[in-house]
């Protein structure tokens, strides 16, 4: 340990500050704008689904305005945004002050990634440099389940608001850390211009081979962003809001810590697309297990013992075994869709395309949550907008939403398999040619 110097520690501290203040926030983020701010579902979703997807655009773009202004200015810059913004979901649940707060926050937190694995880079050796970022992926995970873990009795004993209280206080001390030892950190000496990002995320986006494949893989990030579009309203209408999305919804990175690497070890031998097509497969039959809650209550009834120790509804009893098929599938698809994505770029322009390689996450979460509005709105709806005796009987379809999103993922797994047939069929004509020529 002694080998990493200060500012390392000091970033992977504020690291796992950031994201836990993200993940309390953001588990709840559609509830608290139906609940609290007063938008209907439809709004909520199209609107957290704007601002996720925002956070996965910007940081090519941020991290070029951080290449020049320096990281720490930029690292000061961004918790100060975080703080002020968390602080207005707080304070001013008004919907114009809401929208510009989440703007803020969309802004903070784009700069956060790109400046704390920058910092990792230079302040590393090759030697350490990948236990060095292995440390950094455990306190990312670790954020995020501390995060949501704490969300939960706060949203229960305090209320949605005290949510944001809470993210807006950590990003506080962050920003006080980073002040006083985010030290030495020296400006780089080449510094991307935003016209070379323009370019180069202009190319992506003509790039019909890679758009294809992003928009492909998003049918699967579709379905895993359910767990924050649709589940938190999706268990408290139908079990109550006692029901904790906070904790079902931990259950992803558990698994994901658990058993990646012995899956990815498992599929080392298999091609990246054979084993990504595992996942895309995996990934409708978890949805289909959320569907089934209705079967389960119809054989064991409301309440289901587990070990004779505690007691669960089978609506959670299901989302909880469909969220370990997500993670499993998880496994098989993350640390291989780079390496694929990556195969599909223009021989030696790899490293200018693989930074966008994650716009899977843009498109995902903009269709993803708008979808989401939608069918809430259908089949599981506010409760707000219903009469008392439209109550009894409002849920009892809540299920079907699931089938949509199967169907989703079923989808993208068999668009998967047409795209690597398609593929690899146009680079063996190439490859002829190339050797006719």
């Amino acid at each position: 340990m002694k080998k990493y110097p200060t500012v390392f520690w000091t970033s992977n501290t504020v690291e796992l500050f950031e994201r836990a203040a993200y993940y309390a926030f953001f588990i709840s983020v559609t509830k608290y704008l139906t609940e609290v701010v007063g938008f209907n579902d439809i709004w909520a979703a199209w609107i957290s689904g704007v601002f996720s997807a925002g956070l996965y655009l910007l940081p090519p773009f941020t991290g070029a305005m951080s290449d020049r202004i320096g990281f720490r200015s930029a690292i000061v810059l961004a918790f100060g945004l975080l703080s002020i913004g968390y602080a207005v979901l707080w304070l001013f649940p008004y919907k114009v002050l809401v929208i510009s707060a989440l703007i803020i926050i969309m802004l903070g937190g784009s700069i956060i990634k790109p400046v704390i694995t920058g910092t990792i880079a230079k302040v590393t050796s090759d030697e350490i440099r990948a236990k060095g970022y292995s440390i950094f992926y455990t306190v990312v995970n670790i954020g995020a389940f501390a995060g949501k873990t704490f969300a939960y009795p706060l949203r229960i004993n305090l209320g949605l608001s005290q949510v944001n209280a809470f993210a807006s206080v950590i990003c506080f001390i962050a920003l006080v850390t980073v002040f006083f030892f985010y030290k030495g950190i020296k400006k780089n000496e080449t510094v991307r211009s935003f016209r070379e990002v323009v370019q180069g995320f202009v190319r992506v986006f003509t790039n019909l081979r890679l758009i294809t494949l992003i928009l492909i893989v998003s049918g699967f990030w579709i379905i895993q962003g359910q767990l924050y579009a649709t589940m938190p309203k999706y268990v408290t209408r139908t079990v109550g809001e006692t029901a904790s999305p906070e904790w079902i919804a931990n259950v992803n990175p558990l698994v994901v810590t658990i058993f990646v690497v012995w899956i990815t070890h498992l599929t080392k031998k298999l091609k990246p697309v054979t084993s990504m097509n595992i996942g895309m497969f995996i990934m409708p039959f978890s949805a289909l297990l959320m569907a089934s809650s209705s079967m389960l209550e119809n054989l064991l009834g409301g309440s289901i013992s587990i070990f004779g120790i505690v007691s669960a509804h089978p609506i959670t009893i299901m989302l909880i075994a469909g969220i370990v098929f997500q993670g499993l599938a998880e496994c098989f698809i993350s640390p291989r869709y780079l390496e694929y994505f990556s195969l599909q770029a223009p021989r030696g322009q790899e490293g200018l395309y693989i930074g966008f390689g994650y716009l899977y996450s843009f498109f995902a979460n903009i269709l993803g949550f708008g979808i989401s509005g939608y069918l809430l709105t259908a089949y599981c709806p506010d409760p707000k907008t219903l009469t008392p005796e439209q109550i009894p009987y409002a849920y009892t379809n809540a299920n079907v939403i699931w089938y949509y999103f199967a169907g989703i993922g079923l989808l993208a797994a068999l668009l998967l398999i047409i795209y690597r047939k398609v593929t690899e069929s146009i680079d063996k004509k190439q490859l002829l040619l190339n050797e006719q020529a």
